[in-house]
């Protein structure tokens, strides 16, 4: 399912135009952006989180040379399902 997708999926259970199913999937985006920029965990009862996590700078190699070489830091989004979306994918 993409993006276009799930607009259609939206606007069609709310009973909108595919316009406004449309602007309503991509608030809900921006809602969880915005606050994972600002560092903040987003619970979604009954469907996950969204979870900003770091990982430090630290030295690797250039697999075609070997040589060192400094990976910088980053900042992550994870998502961790909650129990209800995990069951219903096992089944």
């Amino acid at each position: 399912m993409n993006h276009a997708d799930l607009s259609d999926s939206v606007a069609t259970s709310l009973g909108l135009s595919k316009a406004e199913g449309k602007k309503a999937v991509e608030a809900v985006f921006a809602a969880i952006a915005d606050a994972a920029a600002k560092g903040e965990e987003v619970s979604v009862s009954g469907f996950g989180k969204f979870k900003v996590s770091t990982s430090a700078a630290r030295e690797g190699r250039n697999p075609a040379t070997g040589a060192t070489m400094q990976i910088a830091a980053k900042t992550k989004l994870g998502f961790s399902a909650a129990k209800a979306v995990k069951d219903r994918l096992n089944g």
